[in-house]
């Protein structure tokens, strides 16, 4: 493989959830400015289209409400349709309630274990066998900081999330020998819908820009390469494993 070909994604297909806002917004985006068909998936139909009408290239949209989603396989023949089988799983529909330990209620608990750690799980499960009989897939999980670090109002999140990050190790484990490599993305904060409140507060804005090595919280184009990198050729020998996104907030 030519260095030009390392990032290269012409010619494969990439299923994106969260597709319709933040960071799975931007992942679909930069995947299709790589050349790769991409589905996005997410509640919102109208935000979907949006996304596709701005990112041009090859895309298509499946509104579905995954949190609530029982039949995986089904799911992965409808999107499936508009390309075939995807090639690379980028899993950043995501859930966080913000609440304490003391009001988090089990709906709350159940509701942010299953769209943040079940939703991955049984999707990459279901979209595996098309990637073994190729002998190649990239599932691109969201994990967190924290999936090492406790936040205030983030004990549920915090969970899942902690899950994420053993269920990455445990999937490469079990499929990278058919040529399935799992690994996830950490980000830090990044101004998504997810972390409006954080934003919304210039002083608690401040104070993670000024936690990190780099100086500044996240924009969206700093994800792009660690992205494109894990969902190529150039990470064929890379799996299991955690890439913190985060200005070195964790290094500290």
């Amino acid at each position: 493989m030519s260095r030009s070909d390392l990032f290269d994604l012409t010619g494969r297909v990439a299923l994106v959830t969260g597709a319709s806002s933040g960071l799975g917004r931007a992942a679909a985006s930069f995947l299709v400015q790589a050349g790769a068909q991409v589905v996005g998936v997410a509640r919102r139909a109208a935000a979907l289209e949006q996304w596709r009408s701005e990112a041009g290239g090859e895309t298509a949209a499946l509104a579905a409400d995954l949190a609530t989603e029982t039949d995986f396989p089904a799911l992965a023949d409808r999107v499936a349709d508009p390309f075939g089988p995807p090639d690379i799983l980028v899993n950043a529909a995501g859930l966080n309630l913000r609440q304490s330990a003391d009001q988090v209620t089990p709906e709350g608990w159940a509701q942010t274990i299953a769209l943040n750690l079940s939703v991955p799980f049984f999707l990459a499960q279901a979209l595996v066998p098309a990637m073994r009989e190729r002998h190649w897939g990239r599932i691109i999980n969201f994990a967190s900081l924290q999936s090492r670090r406790a936040f205030t109002n983030g004990i549920a999140y915090g969970a899942s999330k902690g899950g994420v990050e053993q269920m990455t190790r445990a999937m490469a484990e079990a499929w990278s020998c058919d040529g399935i490599n799992a690994n996830a993305l950490a980000p830090g904060f990044f101004p998504t819908e997810l972390t409006g409140p954080v934003f919304a507060d210039e002083t608690v804005s401040a104070m993670h820009a000024a936690s990190t090595c780099i100086g500044r919280n996240g924009e969206m184009a700093d994800i792009e390469g660690p992205l494109l990198f894990l969902a190529s050729g150039a990470s064929a020998y890379v799996t299991g494993q955690v890439l913190f996104v985060d200005g070195g907030y964790t290094a500290k």
